[in-house]
């Protein structure tokens, strides 16, 4: 799973249908976990831009994975991703 959306940078750079994903999850605790959002122009290029999150967890809901992406959708930053 994934996100696709158009991305630009600090520096200017605009990578369109930009491809983030969702990588080393870590929970943190019963409720609170952290995870890596890795960007990349295509899926067999190295990721050009990575962000470290964190946000709740819910022990009995979905997998830790899906709940991350989840939590991207909420965010300003991957507004109109779509899922890939």
């Amino acid at each position: 799973m994934a996100l696709a959306k158009t991305l630009e940078t600090v520096h200017g750079f605009q990578a369109v249908n930009a491809y983030h994903r969702v990588e080393a999850v870590r929970l943190e605790s019963k409720t609170a976990m952290s995870f890596h959002v890795r960007s990349y122009t295509a899926t067999d290029k190295p990721f050009f831009l990575e962000s470290v999150l964190s946000c709740t967890y819910e022990i009995n809901g979905k997998n830790p994975i899906a709940q991350a992406y989840e939590h991207l959708k909420t965010l300003p930053e991957f507004a109109g991703a779509i899922d890939c």
